[in-house]
């Protein structure tokens, strides 16, 4: 509570300095935006009240100080973004509740798990093979922790390796979200959004698949070294077996759920050829998943799985970007705070976004936030090297979205954090975190670096 307490006071405090303040070159919608942005920020930071709601006061604010027109402002729902992410939402409930990613699961568990290490990399595989069916990586995580569950008490493994386990199946949805475009359907389409640039799910994979496939294989590597079992592992299979005959045949409600899946992954995959952003093709999907005879396996209450808090947060985070370039303040926090000169040797500028971008990310410990001031202040800086606002964006996101120490500053390790979720504690977050920033630099330097100069992006 105090903390929440100072959050607010610090926030206004700076909203109003800002908003007072003589700032030469900025206009007077830029300097407000500034001051709006900054508060805003600050109040994620410290994490006053849930962050819909801090979201929807600066959004608020936006319009009610005439900021820039609302279709700015609100502009992600005009697009299809929002609706990609509402229709992810909705398709990962229905492969949750239709027993189809359980079956799937459990089904690969028997197949292929005899030890500890299996089970590690059978949970990064697992997450791999249900990040094409789930586009969103808590409720891909929460499935495959449950199934987890079952392995960890079938064969009596002891609390202290449980935990491990626990912690690995929420670790791995951190790279392998990045492989796909649906992967994450909440922060991977914002990073595209904000480049301004069209990339279809294949474009994604071209640019993003390699280099997130190797960090996940990493990743791996790094918790079995760091996370050894205190005793080998031997798994019952007998009792999953029994768990997966209790689920009987494959019921039509599975069937038409793994049709349509089937069916969304083809035209996400061949959205270049129809032309049919795969944000209104996600929608369409879970629509149809609602219909007579072909669907019948979204219903009424499956809507509470949408969380209106996210979309509005994720509204705010755009809006800061773009009511930011449209008022000038990006430009001039890039003419102000980065240096004057732009790293011409693209080893050098992708260690520079990194690095800022992990320096940001730690204090402000939100993903979402920092690539929406990051990303936009990247590409205004990197503008006058001609290259593809794509190098700077996708940087920044690499960066941000592999990056945390502590669970709050990524949601996918907060979610699974304590013994009624993944089991972890913040002392397996930092164990494995601490290290990993070398790996983001592995990753953004001398990985996405050469492998994007081999395709051409930094040619100007």
């Amino acid at each position: 509570m105090n903390k929440a307490r100072i959050g607010f006071i610090l926030g206004i405090i700076v909203a109003l300095l800002i908003g007072t303040a003589d700032i030469p070159g900025l206009a007077r919608n830029g300097q407000i935006c500034m001051a709006l942005s900054f508060m805003t920020v600050i109040f994620w930071g410290f994490q006053i009240t849930q962050p819909g709601y801090t979201s929807g006061l600066y959004l608020l604010l936006l319009a009610v100080f005439g900021v820039e027109k609302p279709a700015l402002i609100f502009s992600t729902w005009t697009g299809p973004m929002m609706f990609l992410i509402v229709g992810a939402y909705l398709i990962a409930g229905a492969v949750k509740e239709s027993g189809l990613g359980e079956r799937i699961a459990y089904k690969f568990i028997i197949s292929y798990v005899t030890s500890f290490k299996s089970i590690i990399v059978a949970i990064f595989i697992l997450t791999f093979i249900l990040s094409l069916l789930i586009p969103h990586p808590w409720p891909r995580a929460f499935l495959i922790m449950s199934v987890m569950a079952v392995v960890i008490k079938s064969a009596n493994i002891p609390r202290v390796d449980a935990v491990k386990i626990g912690f690995t199946v929420f670790a791995a949805s951190v790279p392998v979200s990045l492989i796909f475009l649906t992967g994450d359907a909440t922060i991977s389409p914002l990073a595209v959004q904000s480049s301004g640039v069209s990339l279809g799910w294949l474009g994604w994979f071209k640019l993003m698949g390699p280099p997130s496939i190797i960090v996940s294989i990493i990743t791996c590597f790094m918790i079995l070294f760091l996370f050894k079992p205190t005793q080998e592992v031997q798994v019952n299979k007998e009792e999953m077996r029994a768990k997966l005959a209790a689920m009987g045949p494959m019921s039509g409600k599975e069937l038409r759920t793994a049709f349509w899946v089937t069916l969304a992954i083809i035209l996400w995959m061949t959205d270049t050829l129809h032309g049919v952003d795969i944000g209104w093709v996600t929608l369409f999907i879970a629509m149809a998943m609602s219909l007579p005879l072909v669907g019948e396996i979204l219903t009424p209450a499956s809507w509470s799985g949408v969380p209106l808090h996210v979309l509005i947060f994720l509204t705010a985070a755009v809006a800061i970007g773009r009511v930011g370039g449209a008022t000038g303040m990006n430009a001039w926090i890039a003419q102000t705070v980065l240096p004057g000169t732009v790293p011409s040797d693209p080893y050098i500028l992708a260690a520079f976004i990194a690095t800022i971008s992990i320096i940001i990310h730690m204090l402000l410990g939100s993903v979402i936030a920092v690539m929406g001031i990051i990303i936009p202040a990247m590409i205004t800086f990197t503008s006058q090297m001609g290259i593809t606002p794509l190098v700077p964006a996708l940087l920044a996101y690499s960066a941000v979205a592999s990056h945390y120490v502590l669970p709050f500053q990524h949601l996918n390790m907060l979610v699974g954090l304590g013994e009624d979720n993944g089991m972890y504690s913040q002392k397996e977050t930092i164990r494995l975190g601490i290290p990993f920033i070398i790996v983001i630099y592995v990753m953004t330097v001398l990985i996405e670096v050469p492998y994007w100069s081999m395709l051409g992006l930094f040619d100007k």
